[in-house]
């Protein structure tokens, strides 16, 4: 059983590179032959060969089995971004947009060193955020000058209109992305919006994703003014660190910018 597990975990972890899997696999086979040999009539060559065959196969099977799994989640990818995109093309002013949150959360889950999969969710959940502007009538949306209050209140609801639209997708679910789209506008303090969620009840992948979406919004130009400076803009996360935003995030998302203009 250890040498069957063997050979599995070397088709999953290098599905994409069959000389590797060839010559590690017979590797195995013939420690599997030298360790524990058979007591049967057949010769040490064709012991070998039968091994082969037999390793080969569970290799290759599982190396296939990982080479779908990678195209399913790459196709599940194009069409997040193909949603994004469509998302941001309702305005030219924030074009974009939605690519450059999930850039910049995706940058800060990496210095906090979350896992792998961890920073695949925020990245998807980067680029899902906006989803729900989707249903937010256009001249709300792209108008010129300050919105009124009635205005207002509906933009606010684009986090729920969000969450209700993909909420049936059962993977976005149990992976936290629905809580990204649903609570990036949660403010630390408890004074943000649709809940009114407040510190550590703000999902941690909301939290991440509400620096880098306030920080893109504010860095990119607008229908009603041009982008601000950088520098201005890292002082006022800095200066809202604690109130809007976690102050560990705020922290990490500065650090990217020491010594540099860009993250």
């Amino acid at each position: 059983m250890f040498y069957i597990i063997s050979v599995i975990f070397l088709g999953i972890g290098y599905y994409n590179k069959p000389w590797i899997l060839i010559v590690f696999t017979e590797i195995v086979v013939v420690c599997r032959c030298l360790f524990i040999p058979d007591s049967g009539s057949l010769s040490i060559v064709n012991t070998i060969f039968i091994h082969s065959l037999t390793y080969l196969l569970i290799t290759f099977i599982s190396a296939g089995l990982m080479k779908y799994v990678q195209i399913v989640k790459e196709g599940q990818l194009e069409l997040t971004k193909a949603l994004a995109n469509a998302l941001d093309s309702r305005d030219p002013y924030t074009a974009h947009h939605s690519e450059n949150v999930a850039k910049y959360s995706l940058e800060i889950a990496k210095k906090m060193k979350l896992t792998k999969d961890s920073c695949s969710i925020i990245h998807i959940g980067g680029l899902l955020h906006d989803i729900g502007k989707i249903g937010i009538p256009e001249h709300i949306l792209n108008k010129p000058g300050k919105l009124t209050d009635e205005e207002f209140d509906i933009i606010k609801t684009h986090p729920t209109i969000g969450y209700d639209i993909i909420k049936h997708v059962t993977n976005f679910k149990q992976k936290g992305i629905l809580d990204i789209v649903l609570y990036h506008h949660e403010r630390y303090d408890g004074k943000g919006y649709p809940k009114g969620l407040k510190g550590e009840e703000i999902p941690l992948f909301a939290r991440i994703v509400a620096v880098a979406d306030t920080f893109d919004a504010m860095y990119s130009q607008r229908v009603y003014r041009d982008h601000l400076d950088q520098e201005f803009i890292l002082n006022e996360i800095h200066k809202n660190k604690g109130t809007q935003f976690d102050p560990q995030i705020v922290d990490i998302f500065l650090s990217l910018f020491d010594g540099t203009r860009g993250p």
